[in-house]
């Protein structure tokens, strides 16, 4: 996961140069561990917005690299998150979910409002991982506590728009934003699935444990859910949204 991750930032800085003030891991890679489907999640500091040309380079780059694991790449301004104030923006977001729109003919990424790049950012102070430049420390200011949560709520009805198609991916990320509601932590997916099970009543636990099974053991393309457990995943995140609620 390392090599994929610097190769990712190597690209940034081919494309962008001096622009570039650092880049940093992220996610599963500074969680705890990764696992069978984990992204390589990288985060990059820039010091200006990226323009169209350097918008499509970058974007082409990621389109033709095809390593071992999806990507997801995340590159904001400096000046747009430090001093830090909420909502954060984001220059540019690339994930393998977005590949099929942008190999359609989709345009290059564009600067845009987003919330849950709180939770990102949280997780790169905290996991201090520098791939290229100064401890992410140096770069970043320490995101309040109170916008962490914040940003989790917020995410929450895409996600739940995603619950047909994406699964394993939403049951494990609900469980993650109750735990961060709840505790103030930001754990790893298995980790938030282990203080999740341990709250929920009996009948709403298969299936957040199914994802978690998948998740440990399952490539990040293999998801298979028998009818019976499908028929309870949505009571299953009504439960979830119950708590979060109270």
């Amino acid at each position: 996961m390392i090599d994929q991750a610097r190769e990712i930032a190597r690209l940034a800085c081919a494309v962008l140069g001096e622009e570039v003030i650092g880049a940093y891991l992220h996610g599963s890679g500074v969680l705890g561990g990764v696992k069978p489907a984990s992204d390589v999640d990288v985060l990059v500091v820039t010091r200006r917005s990226m323009d169209d040309r350097e918008r499509r380079a970058l974007l082409d780059g990621l389109l033709s690299a095809r390593g071992a694991r999806p990507v997801e790449l995340t590159v904001v301004v400096q000046s747009g998150i430090r001093p830090w104030r909420y909502p954060p923006a984001c220059d540019f977001l690339y994930g393998e979910w977005l590949r099929a729109e942008f190999e359609a003919g989709a345009p290059p990424p564009r600067a845009v409002p987003m919330p849950d790049l709180a939770v990102l950012l949280a997780v790169a102070l905290d996991g201090d991982h520098a791939l290229v430049g100064p401890p992410p420390a140096q770069v970043l200011d320490r995101v309040p506590r109170a916008d962490v949560v914040r940003a989790s709520l917020a995410g929450v009805p895409e996600l739940l728009a995603e619950l047909d198609d994406d699964t394993r991916n939403v049951v494990l990320t609900l469980a993650r934003v109750w735990t961060t509601v709840a505790t103030g932590e930001i754990r790893s997916k298995d980790a938030a699935a282990d203080w999740a099970l341990a709250q929920l009543p009996p009948e709403h636990r298969p299936v957040l444990r199914h994802a978690k099974e998948l998740y440990l053991h399952r490539h990040y393309s293999e998801e298979h859910w028998s009818d019976e457990l499908r028929a309870r995943v949505r009571p299953h995140a009504e439960a979830v949204l119950d708590r979060l609620r109270s």
